[in-house]
């Protein structure tokens, strides 16, 4: 079993696909203390007058005493007619808009009361698009115990996980040590933005998503996975007991 988890996001960048893909299960983090102005209500597009950020406003009230499941949206905002016409500017002339656009017209007229469901939503169906075929549970309905690193341990133990995928800023907290103490291989993403055909004059990376679905369509999956690691290594190196933390440390002492 390869585990990993995240943040609910709001149409995630293309790290996050890449990660579970690598996985056997993929857990959304919605049962942690919701961050203002993160990726979980926002992430940008690629237009003519060069990146813009589209922001889901929130009801933020008391946010500190609330975890993300339970976070609403502040539709008293029309958020949602304005991220639907920035991304019709931007992508409607798009080799691939048509093929995607009515998802995203529909998601817009759609009533949204918690950003949870938002982007798990949106989430499963980036996954079955790709045709990324993993399993996504959320949770707040699981009960982990502990916090950060002990957190994530509690949750591959009660998932029988043998390798959790780590993103790269996971070396700040990971203890190494203690997971595989308890036989769980630690393996940190260290991904490699791949460079691919897009509007708007030079290539610009870390887009949302929909950037990649809108220009490459069918190739995105290939493209997230291009020159970077495959899920037969990940399982190649729990089958050994290894993970690549040895390997991350290497190449933060050279920088």
């Amino acid at each position: 079993m390869i585990l990993t988890a995240h943040q609910p996001a709001y149409l995630p960048w293309l790290g996050l696909f890449h990660k579970i893909a690598l996985a056997d299960k993929f857990i959304l983090f919605d049962d942690v203390q919701y961050v203002p102005r993160d990726w979980i209500s926002r992430n940008q597009i690629k237009t003519q007058g060069g990146p813009l950020m589209l922001t889901v406003p929130m009801l933020t009230t008391g946010h500190r005493e609330k975890v993300i499941a339970e976070m609403e949206i502040n539709n008293e905002v029309p958020w949602k007619r304005k991220h639907w016409k920035a991304m019709l500017l931007a992508y409607q002339s798009a080799p691939h808009f048509k093929q995607y656009a009515d998802f995203f017209e529909d998601l817009y007229s759609k009533e949204w009361k918690l950003l949870a469901d938002l982007n798990l939503y949106t989430l499963e169906w980036i996954l079955k698009t790709l045709k990324i075929q993993v399993p996504v549970e959320r949770a707040h309905t699981q009960h982990f115990q502990g916090s950060k690193s002990d957190l994530v341990l509690d949750m591959c133990l009660k998932h029988n996980a043998q390798t959790y995928i780590f993103g790269e800023l996971g070396q700040d907290y990971a203890d190494t040590e203690k997971f595989k103490s308890q036989g769980v291989v630690p393996f940190f993403q260290i991904y490699k933005h791949p460079v691919y055909k897009q509007l708007h004059g030079n290539f610009a990376s870390h887009m949302s998503i929909v950037d990649l679905l809108f220009n490459e369509g069918d190739r995105s999956l290939d493209i997230i996975m291009s020159g970077n690691v495959a899920k037969e290594e990940v399982m190649a190196r729990a089958m050994g007991g290894v993970g690549n933390d040895e390997l991350f440390t290497r190449v933060e002492r050279t920088l």
